[in-house]
């Protein structure tokens, strides 16, 4: 692992992100070359002690991070250029498949191609609270500046899906909350009153992630607390409660509808997370 404060580090694209990314870098002393398109972008990075580079050409080379809107604008801004020599860490949003395509061609390319997922709004960049999610080659040098850095393996589509499987579970539980909210609102219940009981319960639920994640690593699905079955008889009672009270109930709907398609394939005795094999299906 290189000194984190004397790797020289290149920041291309200088959007929101990207100029806190080179930001971070300074901060911590290394040494920073900042490119965008729009060149007065680098203006306060630059009186910061970034070097502007004149042309993306003169940003690429050593560690590179490159935070732009998409897959698409990194590979028509790099186009054609060799990369030989540069770790290219790829911080744009996007899917697992483009992440492994654009390590394909970076690689072609001669570039040594690490993907990224950002965790974080920019202010929280240089800050633990920061996540950085990379895959790909084990990094030899030391992107801590920037927050709390994992390094998740070797496929580069895996810091992707990790930002997707985190984004799914944070709508999933302010959908659930934003429910669970307007319902109380009908008995006069501010969002502010239910937050505190909510976040007890979104708290004591994480706990149970652990022992339900073996039952499914181990495909066997004991009802240790209860039964699927019971637990369908609950739900049946939050669509029928949101809909007397005049509240949307197309959430515990599709809930209910996936633990009646488990039950009817003969779940229906085990324990909650055997629904994993109805997440498993594809869309109809």
């Amino acid at each position: 692992m290189t000194d984190k404060t004397n790797t020289p580090i290149s920041v291309v694209g200088l959007g929101l992100m990207g100029t806190a990314l080179a930001r971070a870098f300074l901060k911590a002393g290394h040494p920073t070359t900042v490119w965008n398109r729009t060149a007065a972008k680098a203006d306060s990075l630059v009186a910061e002690g970034a070097r502007l580079a004149p042309a993306i050409g003169d940003a690429l080379g050593g560690v590179t991070i490159v935070c732009l809107t998409d897959y698409s604008a990194v590979r028509e801004l790099l186009g054609d250029a060799r990369l030989d020599g540069t770790t290219l860490v790829n911080l744009t949003s996007g899917d697992s498949a483009q992440a492994r395509e654009t390590a394909a061609w970076a690689e072609k390319q001669g570039a040594r191609y690490l993907d990224g997922a950002i965790m974080a709004i920019p202010s929280s960049i240089g800050t633990d609270e920061a996540v950085i999610l990379l895959s790909g080659p084990l990094p030899d040098f030391d992107l801590g500046a920037l927050g709390t850095v994992s390094h998740l393996g070797e496929d580069p589509g895996l810091a992707s899906l990790y930002d997707v499987a985190g984004l799914t579970m944070m709508w999933s539980v302010l959908n659930a909350w934003l429910q669970g909210t307007a319902m109380l609102k009908t008995a006069g219940v501010d969002a502010a009153t239910y937050a505190p009981f909510a976040r007890q319960i979104a708290a004591g639920v994480a706990d149970w992630l652990p022992g339900y994640a073996e039952q499914i690593d181990q495909g066997s699905f004991p009802a240790e607390v209860s039964a699927l079955e019971t637990d369908a008889r609950a739900m049946a009672h939050m669509v029928e409660e949101s809909e007397a009270l005049g509240v949307n109930a197309e959430l515990p709907k599709l809930i209910k509808a996936m633990a009646d398609r488990a039950i009817a394939a003969g779940h229906g005795g085990e324990q909650y997370p055997v629904l994993i094999r109805e997440f498993e299906r594809p869309g109809e």
